[in-house]
């Protein structure tokens, strides 16, 4: 294994989120990074609100290629994980952590099966990347921070991978809210923008807020009784950091419909509807946004088969 001084880090999906990270980590020479990607590319180009650099990137197309590294950072959306593991077998062992960066609330339940013994770091995302081409992403950035993760021995190794990079990690004692919190963000502008097909400028519309805090009032409901510890004026907290990226942003749910790729609306819609219906809790209007998610996502799956 490589030292902590220099550690090796594998970016097993390069889209917005994990393209951002990579550039990120290689923009601010942290260590020895590894894009693990379906095509082979020799550079990223990443836009960041201090400008744009041009970064060589080693590359690797198949995971016959990789070799045990200190970092796997895992980026694919939550419905590809599963192809991840003949990456996870080759780059893990118990020494290595995986940090899986990634949206909804079952970050370890989904990847610990698929780790092979190596520990599991969930981390919650916050700053909103665009994939402009198969080498270049843009970083938009809103909210304090733009990752949270659990203040124990992983989340503080996460946060020191990061340290000295343009990206901003918070440390929190209470996962459970930190991941929570993140969900009611996605709860509205994920699903909005997908539905109407437009960024995030749709979400300050007057009658859109109107309806955006109905969806909040009801996931609000589930995240505390999932055991979320919340403000009482959770959701205008919830607007007012959604308003703080700009109107020309996406969501990553948007860009995959613009795509014609599967939504991530089990990861956070369905999420919610479950939780609704481990408290008893009624979920209506996540419920509709969820049926209509799923009917886009099933033609989706059905045009690449």
């Amino acid at each position: 294994m490589n030292t902590p001084q220099r550690p090796k880090i594998a970016v097993v999906g390069l889209g917005s989120i994990g393209g951002i990270a990579a550039g990120a980590l290689a923009a601010a020479g942290k260590g020895d990074v590894i894009a693990c990607v379906r095509k082979p590319i020799s550079r990223l180009i990443f836009e960041a609100p201090g400008g744009t650099a041009e970064l060589p990137l080693r590359a690797l197309t198949d995971p016959a290629q990789a070799s045990p590294v200190d970092f796997v950072l895992l980026c694919t959306k939550t419905q590809d994980t599963p192809s991840a593991e003949p990456w996870l077998a080759r780059l893990c062992t118990a020494a290595t952590r995986v940090a899986v960066l990634q949206n909804g609330i079952d970050h370890k339940a989904r990847v610990e099966p698929l780790a092979h013994g190596a520990e599991v770091v969930p981390v919650i995302v916050y700053y909103n990347g665009e994939r402009l081409a198969a080498d270049r992403v843009r970083l938009r950035q809103g909210a304090e921070h733009d990752f949270a993760v659990a203040d124990d021995a992983g989340g503080r190794a996460f946060a020191s991978l990061f340290d000295g990079t343009v990206l901003r990690t918070r440390l929190g004692s209470d996962f459970t809210t930190l991941v929570w919190r993140k969900l009611l963000i996605n709860a509205i502008a994920g699903p909005i923008t997908t539905l109407t097909l437009q960024r995030q400028a749709v979400l300050r519309r007057p009658d859109v807020q109107a309806l955006e805090r109905e969806i909040l009032a009801e996931t609000i409901a589930v995240a505390r009784a999932d055991g979320a510890k919340l403000y009482p004026d959770e959701a205008e907290r919830v607007l007012e950091t959604l308003f703080t990226f700009p109107p020309e942003a996406g969501t990553s749910m948007y860009f995959d419909r613009l795509a014609g790729r599967p939504l991530e609306a089990e990861a956070i819609t369905g999420a919610v509807v479950a939780a609704g219906a481990r408290h008893g809790i009624a979920t209506p209007l996540n419920r509709a946004l969820l049926a209509l998610l799923r009917a886009i996502s099933d033609a989706a799956s059905q045009k690449k088969k």
